[in-house]
C-alpha cells in the first residue's frame, strides 16, 4: 500500500501553526511569572523555540556593569552535540560590527556569514571560529531605555534564511523576555532597598517617614522630625513640611515625589531645611513607590539623615582641590620637563624615547642624525644633546644649510682667507673653526650640494679642511649633530646625497615624532606658549577650556610645533577680556584631480603674493604658512618659485 506524502504547502502551513501555538503558550506564561522563575522561563522557551524552528543554539547576554563591552551569558539553549560555549565575551573585541548595531535598538541578521559587510571582517572572523553559518540578534530594551544585553539564535549546521514575518515573531519573543527581566530585576532593588531602609531606620542618625500622595499626610518618626528641626506632630502633612523647606528647592521636592510615584523607581535627593533660628541644615531623602498593584493604596517611604556637616566638609574639600588644581596648573607651567631637557616640553611616550636616545648619545663624541618633520623642534634636540656632553661649557655654532646658495654655505663652513675672492676684503673664520672643542648643527643637511657633500665629508672622516683661498689645512675637534626633514635615503637612491656621507653621518639617528603623534603634550605646550607671550605682552590670560585644548589636539598640525606656537600667539594677541582667542589654522581646499605638489606650489605662491613676496618677519610669508624662513626658501627652490630678488633678475 503507498502512503500519499502531504503537499509541501501543507507541510510549511502545519509548522506555522504549530509555532504560533508556541509563541502563544509563551507569551501565556510570561504574563505572570513570578520573578523567581524568570530565568527558568526563558531558557525552556529558548529550548522550544529552537526545537520548534530546528535551530541549534540560541543565547541571551547581558551586559556587565563593571565593563559595558563584555557580555555575560546569562540564559542558553545549545544542541548537546555542539561544543560547549563561553560564559563571558568582550563584544567589543570579538563582535564589534554587530555590537555597534545591537546597542543602536537595530536587528542583526545574516543568511551567510559572507553577506556581512566590509566593516564587520572581525565578526566574520570570530562566526568563522565558533561554527556560526547563520545568526539573527535583537536587541534587549524596555521602552526608551538603553539597551541591556542582546538574544541571538544561530544555525551552526546548515545556513538558513529568516524571513520578515519569522524575525517580527522572534522580536516579540525577545520584547518579553527583556520586559520579564527588567521585572525581575526591579523586584530585587526593590529588596534590597527595602533592606537599606530597615537599616537607615534602625540607625540612631536615620528618620523614617510615608507619605500619602493623595491626602498628602505624613507619619514620621522621632527622629523625623529631629532632623527637619520640627516638635512631633499628630497632624503632618506636606503643606507643614514644605513650610520648613527652602523655597528655593520647593520645586525640587514636588517634582522628586511626583516622578517617584510615576516612575516605581528607587529616588533620591537632596534640599534644604530653614530651622526657626535662621539656620540652615541639609537633608538627604531616599525612598519608594509601595503598594499600587491589586487596588493596593499608593505610598512613598524612604529615610532621611541630616548631611549638613558632610556638606560643609564638601565645600571646604572642593576649594582645597580648586588650590591644588591650581597650583598644579602653576607648577605645570614653571616646571615643563623633569631632568636635563628643560628646552624641549613633553611627557608624552614618543617623546620619553626621544629623551632616551638622547641621554644614551650625549656623553660620548659621535655623529647624530636628527631626523623628523619640519618644525618638530630637531634643533632643541641638538642642544640638548650638547647640554649633556662635557662640551657643554661651549657654545653650540648653528649652520642653516638650506637659507644660503652653495657659495655662501662654503664661505660660513670653512672661511675664507683675504682676497679669496672679489669682495673677500678681510680674512673669515669658519664655523666649523668657531666649533672646535664644541658642537655644530648642521640643519637641514639634506639640501647641501653634491661638490659641498665631498668636501664636508672630509671634516667628518678626518676634522680636515682648508679655508677659500687658503692653502694651510686647519684640524678641529668638532662634534657634528646634523638635522633634516628629509628622506636622505631616498635622496641616495636618487643620486642627490652622496651614500659615503650619508653613512659617516648616520651613526646614532633620534628621530623627533611630529606633533600629531604626541598629541598629549599639546596642552603643555599651549600653556607654556600662553605664558610666554601673555608674559611679554602684558597680558593676563584665562584658563584654556577644555574645548580649546580638544579643538587644538584634533588638528593636525602640519607645521608642527612651530605652527602651533604662531597659533597661540595669535591667539594672545586678538585675546579679549582674558580670554583666550583662538582662531584654527585654515586648510588648503586643492582641487580634487591636482597633485599634491602642484596644491603646494598654488599655496605658497598665493601666500607670497598676498606678503608682497616678503619672506621673514611677523608679516612675512613663512610666519602665515608656520615655517621656517630657512625651509620657505628650499620649498620655493624646489617648486621652482623665485625669490622677489630673482624675479627682478629675471625681468631686467
Amino acid at each position: 500500500m503507498v502512503v500519499a506524502s502531504k503537499p509541501e504547502g501543507q507541510i510549511e502551513l502545519q509548522e506555522r501553526l504549530r509555532f504560533e501555538t508556541l509563541i502563544s503558550d509563551v507569551f501565556a506564561r510570561f504574563v505572570s511569572v513570578p520573578a523567581a522563575n524568570v530565568d527558568r522561563e526563558i531558557e525552556d522557551a529558548q529550548r522550544s523555540i529552537c526545537e520548534c524552528l530546528r535551530i541549534d543554539h540560541s543565547a541571551l547576554w547581558q551586559a556587565n556593569i563593571e565593563d559595558p563591552n563584555a557580555l555575560l551569558l546569562t540564559h542558553l539553549y545549545r544542541n548537546p552535540e555542539l561544543p560547549p560555549a563561553p560564559d563571558r565575551m568582550n563584544g567589543a573585541e570579538f563582535f564589534p560590527w554587530m555590537l555597534l548595531k545591537i546597542t543602536a535598538k537595530e536587528i542583526v541578521c545574516f543568511q551567510r556569514v559572507s553577506d556581512l559587510p566590509a566593516a564587520a571582517a572581525r565578526d566574520q572572523e570570530t562566526c568563522r571560529s565558533y561554527g556560526i553559518k547563520s545568526a539573527v540578534g535583537f536587541p534587549l530594551s524596555t521602552g526608551g531605555s538603553p539597551v541591556f544585553g542582546v538574544l541571538s539564535f544561530d544555525a551552526t549546521k546548515e545556513e538558513r534564511d529568516w524571513p520578515e514575518p519569522l524575525q517580527e515573531r522572534l522580536q516579540l519573543i525577545a520584547q518579553v523576555f527583556a520586559n520579564a527581566l527588567e521585572r525581575k530585576n526591579a523586584e530585587q532593588k526593590l529588596r534590597e532597598s527595602e533592606a537599606r531602609l530597615s537599616l537607615a531606620a534602625a540607625s540612631a542618625d536615620a528618620g523614617l517617614w510615608t507619605l500619602d500622595p493623595d491626602t498628602g499626610h505624613i507619619w514620621a518618626t522621632d527622629k523625623t522630625y529631629e532632623v527637619l528641626g520640627l516638635p512631633p506632630a499628630a497632624a503632618f502633612d506636606l503643606e507643614k513640611f514644605l513650610a520648613v523647606v527652602h523655597p528655593e528647592d520647593h520645586e525640587t521636592i514636588l517634582r522628586d515625589i511626583r516622578d517617584a510615584i510615576q516612575s516605581g523607581n528607587e529616588s533620591s535627593t537632596e534640599y534644604r531645611v530653614v530651622l526657626a533660628d535662621g539656620g540652615v541644615r541639609w537633608i538627604a531623602a531616599r525612598g519608594r513607590r509601595q503598594g499600587g498593584e491589586h487596588d493596593q493604596p499608593i505610598r512613598l517611604m524612604g529615610v532621611i539623615i541630616d548631611i549638613t556637616k558632610s556638606k560643609v566638609l564638601e565645600k571646604e574639600l572642593k576649594a582645597l582641590r580648586d588650590r591644588l588644581q591650581a597650583e598644579t596648573d602653576y607648577l605645570r607651567e614653571e616646571v615643563r620637563v623633569s631632568g636635563n631637557f628643560d628646552e624641549i616640553i613633553g611627557q608624552s611616550k614618543p617623546l620619553k624615547k626621544v629623551f632616551q636616545r638622547i641621554e644614551q648619545v650625549a656623553p660620548t663624541d659621535s655623529v647624530v642624525l636628527v631626523t623628523g618633520e619640519t618644525g618638530t623642534g630637531k634643533e632643541l634636540v641638538a642642544r640638548a644633546i650638547h647640554n649633556l656632553s662635557r662640551r657643554k661649557d661651549r657654545l653650540v655654532v648653528r649652520v642653516d644649510c638650506a637659507s644660503l646658495p652653495s657659495s655662501l654655505i662654503e664661505n660660513e663652513l670653512f672661511g675664507r682667507e683675504k682676497g679669496a675672492y672679489t669682495g673677500a676684503l678681510t680674512k673669515q673664520m669658519g664655523r666649523f673653526e668657531l666649533a672646535d672643542n664644541s658642537t655644530l648643527f648642521l640643519d637641514e643637511i639634506g639640501e647641501l650640494s653634491l661638490e659641498l657633500q665631498a668636501k664636508l665629508l672630509r671634516v667628518v672622516q678626518d676634522g680636515q679642511f682648508e679655508r677659500l683661498g687658503g692653502p694651510k689645512t686647519i684640524k678641529v675637534n668638532v662634534r657634528i649633530i646634523a638635522a633634516t626633514h628629509r628622506d636622505l635615503g631616498a635622496k641616495v637612491k636618487g643620486g642627490t646625497f652622496r651614500e659615503d656621507l650619508f653613512y659617516r653621518l648616520n651613526v646614532f639617528s633620534i628621530h623627533v615624532p611630529a606633533l600629531r603623534e604626541r598629541a598629549e603634550d599639546i596642552p603643555l605646550l599651549v600653556r607654556s606658549f600662553v605664558q610666554e607671550f601673555a608674559q611679554r605682552m602684558g597680558r593676563k590670560i584665562g584658563p584654556i577650556t577644555r574645548e580649546s585644548v580638544q579643538l587644538l589636539q584634533s588638528y593636525s598640525w602640519p607645521g608642527n610645533i612651530r605652527q602651533l606656537r604662531n597659533v597661540i600667539e595669535q591667539a594672545v594677541i586678538l585675546s579679549d577680556g582674558g580670554h583666550l582667542n583662538l582662531q584654527m589654522p585654515e586648510t588648503v581646499d586643492a582641487i580634487a584631480s591636482a597633485t599634491l605638489k602642484e596644491a603646494e606650489y598654488q599655496h605658497i605662491l598665493s601666500v607670497l603674493e598676498k606678503t608682497h613676496w616678503r619672506i621673514k618677519g611677523p608679516d612675512g610669508a613663512a610666519h602665515q604658512l608656520g615655517m621656517h624662513p630657512s625651509t620657505l626658501y628650499s620649498a620655493m627652490r624646489r617648486l621652482n618659485i623665485p625669490t622677489n630678488t630673482e624675479k627682478d633678475d629675471m625681468s631686467s
